[in-house]
């Protein structure tokens, strides 16, 4: 066998190692370099910044500077790029870069192609701003159109508008009339005569564009203390017609109902950006709550527009707007409640006069529906009417009367009505002028209807605090209201009191609290005849209400008339049944007829039941007391309460009377 030397086998795997080496030169054809070039520039494209990439064909300043400028109007947004498969053809390559944009929920796609020159060992990519956006030419930029939804309205019962689209006038600042170094001054007096923080407005508006709008108020008119006059003295301030969303009047119903605007600086923040500056929002009530629901979503529309100060059109361009990529706006959905408008206003007008914070809630027995939730001027905007938390005083004396039927009494259960009782060295009265006849012992009815005090108290060591408690849900009070669509405070009954707090209760006082939305729920509940779960929202999710179209406008219809939702409340471990129904309307009955609010015996149509009450606040002596009544008339239930009132029947009941007589 022929032995290879040392010298033999070193040159032969010298050999080899070039023959591999020529073979790997040959096979390197550049693609290597060429995705690499590709790869740099999608990062630099999404970067935003084509300082890394060699270009041919621009400066890479020149083309920096105008891929901002292309991309100027889509704010701090990047892309992501990347670069699909290189193609070589000798010194040349062509690759597809595929953009991806989030704009907002939408997102935007779409592919660009990049031609490569190799220039020794070195690639480089051809300029051309058709890289950045399909076909864009040279003195071309994108602009990012913002498509508004039609914000849905608010209907209410009979879908009756209530907030729909209204002429206004948006008074604001154009910085494109007036001089940049009187901006600021225009600003603060602009501020001053619609009675904004001028230091904020001021600091508003120059933070805008140099041809924006600057919205100060909006205005359903012209005022005496805003007119064009006033306006037109002012450099840069205008005027401009428009439409928005609004009820038929400032007030109506606004605490319930809530207000539209512009955007906070707040809302914007707290949105994390699905709001911005311009946006219409919904703030308070039913707007704020439903916003996103009324609002829809806004669409947009990204088209190639001739430069700022491009004076032709780019060769190539039409020098008309291009589409280039579009989302069509989703309009909001409109709300549909059961607000009676006639009913609604006609509370309003009959607290329009009350001081101190007051309340008119309607209700319809029947269906549960919310037709008015009125507060007066003296709640300062605030929903008194849902919202508010207040003892219920001799009111509540329904949740008692029920609780001591259901240990085996009746109405004509004799009782003692004595002019005093003390409890735990605590004193307890009956009101002032209560009729001596109807002291001793006497019918629970007659004890009712002049409101006695101590009768009730005495009942205390056979009507437990729990009983209170169950007796109050029974009736659809401090328990949930699932199915009423809106923010409110349905009664806090605590389900456990001794001695003097648990006498107090007795007579609505102590920690028992209801709002005159709970009050009105007490009483229909009664005319129903079962616990009524209030309705005010039809269609919260935004599809049809329960069961299919909106209740009838009016107060009264026949109790056989369709309804929208059935009025029982759910999920209470010992409704009201129609027997105890019956002892109830009998003893409110007896309210009108013996007791103190024969005033209402002249309302015409269906027989009134009521229950006044006067709940003691506060540390003064006397002490001050708010005023409450509730009644039942026909298919209608309704509470009265004003803070600070005096007595119910002199104070609450005229204006219930007035109310009822009105809504006919």
């Amino acid at each position: 066998m022929a032995r290879v030397g040392k010298t033999t086998k070193i040159l032969v795997t010298g050999l080899a190692a070039l023959m591999l080496a020529g073979s790997l030169a040959a096979c390197d054809d550049g693609r290597a370099g060429a995705e690499g070039a590709a790869k740099q520039l999608a990062s630099s494209l999404a970067a935003l910044d084509l300082g890394p990439v060699a270009l041919d064909g621009t400066e890479t300043a020149a083309a920096n500077e105008q891929l901002k400028a292309v991309f100027a109007d889509l704010g701090d947004i990047k892309p992501a790029v990347q670069a699909g498969e290189v193609k070589l053809d000798g010194s040349k390559a062509t690759v597809p870069l595929d953009y991806s944009w989030k704009l907002g929920s939408a997102e935007w796609k779409y592919s660009s192609q990049a031609e490569l020159k190799k220039s020794g060992d070195k690639w480089s990519v051809q300029w051309n701003p058709a890289l950045l956006a399909p076909e864009l030419k040279d003195g071309e930029v994108l602009d990012v159109t913002t498509v508004g939804a039609k914000r849905g309205g608010i209907l209410g019962a009979g879908d009756t508008p209530i907030v729909q689209d209204r002429k206004v006038i948006r008074v604001g600042l154009d910085k494109t009339k007036v001089d940049a170094a009187k901006v600021d001054s225009s600003a603060r007096a602009l501020a001053g005569l619609v009675g904004l923080d001028a230091g904020e407005y001021a600091k508003q508006t120059a933070a805008a564009g140099a041809q924006a709008f600057v919205e100060a108020i909006v205005l359903r008119g012209f005022t005496p203390e805003i007119t064009e006059a006033k306006l037109k003295a002012i450099p840069g301030a205008v005027a401009l017609p428009g439409t928005m969303p609004l009820a038929p009047t400032r007030t109506f119903a606004r605490p319930v109902l809530g207000s539209v605007g512009q955007a906070s600086a707040e809302q914007i923040e707290k949105s994390k950006g699905a709001l911005k500056a311009g946006d219409i929002v919904g703030t308070g009530g039913l707007q704020e709550k439903y916003d996103s629901l009324l609002r829809g979503k806004d669409g947009l529309v990204v088209a190639a527009v001739p430069a700022s100060g491009q004076d032709a059109p780019a060769e190539g361009a039409s020098g008309e707007p291009r589409t280039l990529f579009e989302v069509p706006a989703s309009d909001g959905t409109s709300l549909k409640t059961t607000l009676d408008l006639r009913l609604q206003q006609l509370a309003e007008t009959t607290l329009a006069d009350i001081g101190p914070a007051s309340a008119i809630v309607a209700i319809r027995p029947s269906t549960g529906a919310v037709l008015a939730a009125a507060s007066g001027p003296g709640s300062n905007g605030y929903n008194t009417a849902m919202l508010g938390q207040y003892a219920p005083g001799s009111t509540f004396k329904i949740v008692d009367s029920l609780a001591m039927f259901r240990d085996g009494m009746t109405p004509d259960s004799k009782v003692e009505c004595t002019p005093t009782l003390t409890v735990d060295g605590r004193t307890f009265k009956n009101a002032e002028g209560y009729p001596a006849s109807s002291l001793g012992s006497v019918p629970l009815r007659e004890a009712f209807a002049h409101s006695c005090n101590t009768a009730f108290i005495s009942a205390r060591d056979k009507v437990s605090q729990q009983q209170l408690e169950s007796a109050a849900t029974s009736l659809g009070v401090a328990v949930e209201a699932p199915k009423l669509g809106a923010d409110a405070f349905l009664g806090s009954v605590p389900g456990s009191a001794e001695g003097t707090e648990h006498a107090a209760s007795m007579i609505g006082q102590g920690k028992v609290l209801l709002s005159p939305l709970a009050a009105a729920v007490m009483a229909a509940s009664v005319g129903h005849g079962a616990p009524v779960s209030p309705q005010l929202v039809l269609n919260p999710d935004g599809g049809s209400p329960d069961g299919g179209a909106a209740p009838a406008a009016g107060a009264s219809p026949p109790s056989s008339a369709p309804s929208s939702a059935s009025a029982t409340a759910p999920a209470i471990a010992k409704p009201l049944t129609k027997a105890e129904a019956a002892a109830l309307s009998d003893m409110m009955r007896a309210v009108v007829t013996s007791g103190h609010a024969g005033f209402l015996a002249q309302v015409p149509g269906a027989p009134v039941g009521a229950k006044t009450g006067t709940a003691e606040f506060g540390k003064e002596n006397p002490p001050k007391t708010h005023a409450w009544i509730v009644a039942v008339h026909g298919d209608l239930a309704v509470a009265v309460f004003v803070e600070d009132g005096g007595l119910g029947a002199t104070t609450s009941g005229p204006l219930l009377k007035e109310f009822l007589t009105a809504a006919g």
